[in-house]
């Protein structure tokens, strides 16, 4: 059976984050929505979601829309200009997806993030629950940053960054970037006849980077350097990568299809890079001290739970990076808890259901859910 990491095929991913330009949803003669466009895309997304797949949006447009409201000139815009232009044209892309995705019964959600929400360990873990839940739920997040409070974020290209962020944020299998472009090529095909597309990326190396560097602006609109930029965050997340042409109708559709397009393809799979980050990056800021039952609990895959805690040592807040260890002192391994040191005190030897009469809220049910657990040996149990 095919990896989802090794497929190029979109059906195969489960977790999809779809990044959509700016110059695809917006005339950029008329200032208008696109909305014949917009709504062949959105049947692409309620066919994913029909087949089981998780869908998040990742949309630019909100300036774009936002100017031609606030009759601003044409040309460059002040940065309290781009702000007040987002503030007013975020309402009427929110309105458009909302309206079109409702035909097919489907909840969007808006989220407004800044790169900064995957930078602080804090809001970036309000963040990953507050989207992971919408998914549970059946929502579709529709993300975009939140640019009448950002100051340098608002440039072109950044929704490629941030739509990375985000699909390393939830563990996402997919991330597609609708662009202008048809994928990755071996030089500029505007500059150079003989350019030749490249159909898959298994590593970002130096001299890719170069061609991108090459690129001129109208090519693509963050040009190819914030989407290879892009491609290393996804696959260093274990996240596969597509850069495919957005302009004409279903695009997603087209990219099933067969059309031309580029594949940036992981080495390990989301779930492999999150326990690896875990594991060989994030510096532990205490540990949780567990009892027998709780490591042979943790050696058959699952999560730590507060009647299996004996111990605490150190101060850490909720998602830092902790130790698991036994009472005798061995590691088993690390871990983000979900709960902060002076609440896990609290609830230790405790039932998941006497949680909310302890601290007063319902918190989680977990200390450390299998996910985010990386185990030192499988043969603990």
């Amino acid at each position: 059976m095919t990896l989802v990491r090794e497929s190029r095929a979109l059906a195969d991913g489960h977790r999809l984050v779809v990044k959509i330009g700016s110059t695809l949803l917006v005339d950029e003669t008329t200032g208008e929505l696109r909305r014949a466009w917009l709504d062949a895309l959105v049947d692409d997304i309620a066919r994913c979601r029909a087949r089981g797949q998780e869908v998040l949006i990742v949309s630019s447009g909100a300036i774009a829309l936002g100017r031609r409201h606030l009759r601003f000139a044409t040309g460059v815009l002040r940065l309290q200009e781009k702000q007040a232009a987002a503030a007013t044209g975020m309402i009427r892309l929110a309105h458009a997806y909302q309206e079109l995705l409702g035909r097919h019964d489907i909840t969007v959600a808006l989220v407004l993030l800044t790169l900064a929400d995957s930078e602080d360990r804090r809001r970036y873990i309000n963040a990953r629950n507050t989207l992971t839940t919408l998914l549970e739920l059946g929502a579709v997040p529709l993300i975009n940053e939140n640019d009448t409070v950002a100051t340098d974020e608002i440039r072109f290209g950044d929704n490629d960054r941030l739509s990375a962020r985000v699909a390393d944020m939830v563990s996402a299998d997919t991330l597609v970037l609708l662009s202008d472009v048809d994928g990755l090529y071996t030089a500029d095909p505007h500059k150079t006849p003989g350019a030749e597309p490249i159909a898959e990326v298994h590593e970002i190396t130096p001299q890719l980077e170069a061609m991108a560097g090459e690129t001129a602006n109208g090519f693509g609109s963050g040009g190819m350097i914030t989407k290879i930029a892009a491609g290393r965050i996804a696959v260093n997340a274990g996240c596969r990568m597509v850069i495919a042409d957005g302009h004409a109708l279903s695009p997603l559709k087209r990219i099933e299809d067969g059309a031309r397009c580029t594949w940036f393809l992981p080495q390990a799979t989301p779930q492999a890079a999150r326990k690896r980050w875990i594991a060989g990056t994030l510096k532990p800021q205490g540990a949780i001290v567990v009892d027998a039952g709780a490591v042979r609990a943790l050696g058959n895959g699952k999560s730590l739970l507060p009647a299996g805690v004996v111990g605490v040592v150190g101060e850490f807040s909720r998602g830092a990076a902790v130790e698991v260890r036994t009472a005798e002192g061995r590691l088993l391994g690390k871990g983000l808890s979900a709960h902060a040191a002076a609440d896990v005190r609290r609830i230790m030897g405790r039932k998941s259901s006497e949680i909310e009469a302890c601290l007063g809220y319902r918190g989680r049910n977990a200390i450390i859910h299998r996910d985010d657990l990386t185990l030192e040996r499988e043969d603990m149990a």
